[in-house]
This record gives structure tokens, sequence and C-alpha cells, in this order.
């Protein structure tokens, strides 16, 4: 399926209600634990999409129409949310994912991307160049991949007592 702004769009609108619907009013092992070392746990991964909606997805695309290839993306921490999250609960952090996430959906939309500027070029500092559409598709894919991430993480904190069905759950892969 070749990238539509539409489309696109109908995935980033819902990811802040499914993380909500997820995480809100869970207990506290759920969204802290994680799945093993160095892995994100619930809670992490709501930290590390609100970073992104601050200094990545959108901030690159302005820079692509702006500089085009020219001026490299600033590289992005990966981590950053361990510090920008503490002392704050799940609930102030669904909240903030939501209303960032709002913001950047009409920004995208007010930018009027036409084809050609889907096709145009920046330059990520570690894959090299890279078009408008690849960066906002991987923005939705992002999306995509850290709520499987997420299920992924709770699934895991009952997998011993699961192992029975194990075979079954590809969650576990």
């Amino acid at each position: 399926m070749q990238f539509q702004i539409e489309q696109g769009i109908e995935v980033l609108r819902r990811t802040p209600a499914v993380l909500k619907a997820m995480l809100s009013g869970l207990s506290t092992p759920w969204i802290q634990n994680n799945y093993g070392p160095e892995t994100f746990s619930p809670f992490d991964v709501v930290g590390h999409l609100i970073h992104g909606e601050l200094v990545d997805w959108l901030p690159r695309a302005k820079i692509i129409l702006q500089h085009g290839e020219s001026m490299p993306f600033a590289p992005f921490d990966r981590y950053a949310m361990y510090e920008q999250s503490k002392g704050k609960t799940v609930g102030e952090l669904l909240d903030t994912f939501a209303s960032l996430r709002e913001r950047n959906i009409e920004d995208l939309k007010a930018m009027n991307l036409t084809p050609k500027e889907l096709a145009r070029r920046g330059m990520h500092p570690d894959l090299g160049p890279v078009t408008m559409a690849a960066l906002l598709a991987g923005w939705v894919t992002h999306d995509l991949n850290h709520i499987h991430q997420i299920a992924k993480c709770m699934a895991y904190q009952y997998k011993e007592e699961s192992q029975t069905w194990a075979n079954f759950q590809g969650v576990f892969d």
C-alpha cells in the first residue's frame, strides 16, 4: 500500500485512544514492568512517544520542507523519556501524548503536502536520505510497533503461567 497522508492520519489519530484504553486504570505492575533487559515498559513507551512528538516526526518534516538534504536531522535520543517522565503518572503521560498528537496532526494537515513535497528528501543522521513520504510512513509504523511492544510487554507478565498455550501465541516469538 502506497503512503497516503489521510490513511496515515487514520492510524496516528487513533494511537492515543488505543494507549489510553490499554493502560488507563491498570495497576503498577502492568505499567512499570518490562519484558527483559534493555526493554521498555508501557510507561517508558508512552514517554518515548511524547519525546517523538516533540522532536522527531513533525520537526523533521519541517526540516525537509525548509532545507531538504542540506540540513541533517538532529539525532534522536531514544532514551530521553527516562528523565522527562520522572515523577509523572501514566495518566499524565497519556494526556500529554494525546494533546501533542492532536496538535501535530493539525499541523501536518495544515502543511497541505503535495506529491512533489512527499517525494522531497531529507537527511537522516544514521539512515541517510529519506523522503517525506518515508518519514511520515515511519511515524505510522512507529506507532504500530510500539502498540505491539506494549501488548508484548503486558503478555510477558504472564508468560510463565501461560506456557501451556505459548506455541499458539505469537506474542512470545
